[in-house]
């Protein structure tokens, strides 16, 4: 007479793994893809508060080229952290944008898997968002000056002739 056994054989587990690998392999791109989408979100998101930064800084500060010379101006400024309650902004340290969107320049931490590049001229100024990794944190890169318009290119950065978003 046979004994009942517990538990299961091999074969029944080796099939559950693979059926587990199978749904993993049609999950895991896409999650990839979602996250790039969520970046590119959060780098719009970023160019669209630095550009209204610009705007209230422009209207508050009576500076001679009209915007902020760079992204400290926006931020902290010099000193980290002193965009406090008590702290009174000035053209050098406006605390209009975040720290980590301050720092997210092309030799520091990328914000949400972009870096930007911040150039203030005269009158003008440009604001570029570039994914850190192309195709893997991003497959756009985004753009903005003055004009306040956001324009997109794939695979590569973004310049004043894109398209718009």
């Amino acid at each position: 007479m046979r004994t009942k056994q517990k538990g299961f054989s091999l074969i029944e587990l080796l099939i559950v793994v693979a059926i587990i690998l199978i749904i993993a392999a049609i999950a895991i791109p896409n999650l990839i893809r979602s996250k790039m989408a969520a970046n590119e979100a959060s780098a719009v998101a970023s160019i669209r508060t630095i550009n209204t930064s610009e705007v209230v800084y422009s209207s508050t500060y009576n500076v001679a080229n009209v915007f902020s010379a760079d992204l400290p101006s926006l931020g902290e400024g010099a000193t980290a952290g002193q965009c406090v309650a008590t702290f009174v902004p000035t053209p050098a340290a406006a605390c209009l944008i975040d720290p980590a969107l301050q720092r997210a320049t092309t030799s520091a931490t990328p914000k949400s898997g972009y870096y930007f590049t911040y150039v203030g001229g005269t009158g003008t100024y440009t604001v570029n968002g570039d994914p850190s990794a192309l195709n893997s944190t991003g497959g756009r890169g985004f753009f903005s000056d003055q004009t306040v318009v956001i324009r997109a290119k794939s695979g590569a950065a973004a310049a004043a002739g894109d398209s718009p978003i």
